[in-house]
C-alpha cells in the first residue's frame, strides 16, 4: 500500500508539472511563432539574441523559488511551521531585492547589454525593444517563479499547474492581438509575455483566499543563515537557466561566424523547441522534488529511492516519443517557424533538429538527477552536475566541434556534452546510493 500511495502522489504531481512547465516555455515559444510570422528572420535572430537576459532573470527567479521551497518541504516533512513561515518570509525578501536590479538594469542599461549580448546594426533596436521590455517585468517573472514552487510544494501541484497554464495560454492570445491587430511589433511581443506572469499571479492567490496555504509571511530581520541554505539549494536551479543563456550566446557567436543571421534564426527556431522539450523533463524533476524532499525529511530512505527510480523510467520513456517525434517531423516543425520559406533556413534547422535532439535521454537524465541531489540536501553534486552541462563541457566542446565539423559540429557538440555528463551523474549516484538510496 505505502509503494503505491507513492506511485500515485509521484504521478499525479509530476503529470501537474510536466503540463504546468510546457505551459510555462510556450512564452517564448509562442513569442517565436508569432515574431516568426510578423517580422521574419530577423525577428526570429533578435529573439534569439535578447533570449540569454530573460533565462538569467528567470534562473534568478526558480534559485530562489526552488530553493526555498525545498527547504520548506524539509520542515514540513520536519513538521517545523515557524521555520517553514521563516524560510517563506526570507525568500520574498530576496525576490524583492533581486526583482529590482533586474528592473534597473533593463530601465537604465538595456541598450548597453543588448550590444553584449551581440546584436549588430540590423537588428540592435528590435533586440533593445524586447530586452528592456521583459526586464521592467522582472517583478512578475520573479514572483511568479518563487510562487509556483512554494504553493506547489504546499500542496497544490493543481493550482501551480492551472496558473502556468492560464499564464501561457494568456501570452498566446496577447501574442497575436499585439502583434496582428494592433500592429505592435516587437514590443507586442514582449509586452504579452511580460502580463503572462501577472495572469498567472493573480490565478495563484487562490491558494490564500481560499485559505490552504500553510506558510505565512511574518515580518522579521532577515535570516543569513537561511539565505545561505537557499542560495545553495538553489544555485543548481540558476546555472541551468544562467548556463542556457551563455550557451545560447556562445553558440550564437559561433553560428554568426559560419552561417550569419540566418544561422542564428535557424539555432532559434531549434534552441525555442529545445526549451519546450526541456520544459518537460524538468517538470518530472520539479514533480519528483516536494515528495523526495518530504521523504527525506522523514528519513524514509525506501521511499526516497523508489520516487527516483519512478522518474528514471518515466524520463527515459519520454525521452524515446520525443525523439522519434522530433525526427520524422522534423520538416513540418521548422516549417512552422519558416515564414518566408526560406530554403536554407530550413535546411540548417531541419538538419539541427536530428542532431541536437539526440541528447534528450542525456538531458532528462542529468536534469532529474540534479533536483534528486537538491531534494535530498546534496548541494555540491547538483551543482558540479548543472556546471558540468552548462558551462564547463559545453563551451570548449563546442568551440572544437565547430571548427573541425562548422554547423554540424555545433548541433553535435549538445548530444556529446549531456552524454559526458550523464556518465559522471551515474557515478556519483552510485557513489552516494548507501547513504542516500538513491539507486540499488
Amino acid at each position: 500500500m505505502k509503494k503505491t500511495s507513492c506511485l500515485g502522489e509521484f504521478m499525479r504531481y509530476t503529470s501537474l508539472n510536466v503540463l504546468g512547465m510546457i505551459g510555462l516555455s510556450c512564452y517564448i515559444l509562442a513569442d517565436t511563432f508569432f515574431i516568426a510570422r510578423g517580422l521574419g528572420s530577423e525577428g526570429l535572430a533578435a529573439l534569439n539574441i535578447a533570449i540569454p537576459a530573460y533565462s538569467f532573470m528567470h534562473g534568478c527567479g526558480m534559485m530562489l523559488g526552488m530553493g526555498g521551497a525545498t527547504k520548506y518541504s524539509i520542515f514540513r516533512g520536519q513538521k517545523m511551521v515557524k521555520q517553514g513561515n521563516r524560510i517563506f518570509t526570507n525568500t520574498v525578501y530576496l525576490v524583492s531585492i533581486f526583482a529590482l536590479i533586474f528592473a534597473f538594469l533593463g530601465l537604465v542599461f538595456s541598450g548597453k547589454i543588448t550590444a553584449l549580448l551581440g546584436a549588430d546594426r540590423q537588428i540592435f533596436r528590435t533586440t533593445e525593444i524586447y530586452l528592456k521590455t521583459i526586464l521592467l517585468f522582472a517583478p512578475a517573472f520573479m514572483a511568479n517563479d518563487f510562487l509556483l514552487c512554494f504553493v506547489r510544494n504546499d500542496g497544490s501541484p493543481g493550482l501551480a499547474m492551472t496558473a502556468m497554464l492560464t499564464g501561457s495560454f494568456s501570452n498566446i492570445i496577447l501574442d497575436y492581438i499585439f502583434i496582428f491587430p494592433m500592429g505592435m511589433g516587437m514590443f507586442g511581443a514582449a509586452f504579452a509575455t511580460g502580463l503572462a506572469p501577472v495572469i498567472s499571479i493573480g490565478v495563484l492567490s487562490r491558494h490564500w483566499i481560499t485559505r490552504k496555504n500553510n506558510f505565512h509571511f511574518h515580518p522579521e530581520k532577515p535570516d543569513f543563515r537561511l539565505t545561505g541554505t537557499t542560495f545553495s539549494l538553489g544555485i543548481p536551479s540558476l546555472i541551468s537557466e544562467l548556463a542556457s543563456g551563455i550557451v545560447i550566446i556562445v553558440f550564437n557567436f559561433i553560428i554568426l561566424g559560419i552561417r550569419g543571421n540566418l544561422g542564428v534564426a535557424a539555432y532559434g527556431v531549434v534552441t525555442n523547441i529545445s526549451l519546450v522539450v526541456t520544459s518537460m523533463f524538468t517538470g518530472i524533476a520539479q514533480g519528483m522534488q516536494p515528495i523526495a524532499s518530504r521523504s527525506y525529511g522523514k528519513g524514509d530512505t525506501e521511499s526516497t529511492r523508489q520516487i527516483l527510480r519512478y522518474a528514471i523510467v518515466i524520463l527515459l520513456g519520454t525521452a524515446v516519443v520525443i525523439y522519434g517525434i522530433v525526427f520524422f517531423l522534423a520538416s513540418p516543425i521548422t516549417a512552422v517557424f519558416n515564414s518566408e520559406n526560406d530554403l536554407q533556413l530550413q535546411k540548417i534547422a531541419e538538419e539541427g533538429l536530428k542532431l541536437y535532439f539526440l541528447a534528450v535521454p542525456f538531458v532528462g537524465f542529468n536534469i532529474v538527477s540534479a533536483m534528486f541531489f537538491t531534494s535530498t540536501e546534496q548541494a555540491l553534486p547538483a551543482q558540479l552536475i548543472s556546471l558540468l552541462r552548462g558551462l564547463v563541457v559545453i563551451i570548449p566542446t563546442a568551440f572544437i566541434m565547430s571548427a573541425v565539423l562548422e554547423m554540424r559540429g555545433v548541433w553535435l557538440s549538445y548530444p556529446v556534452t549531456e552524454g559526458i555528463v550523464a556518465v559522471f551523474a551515474v557515478l556519483v549516484l552510485i557513489k552516494s546510493r548507501k547513504r542516500y538510496g538513491a539507486a540499488d
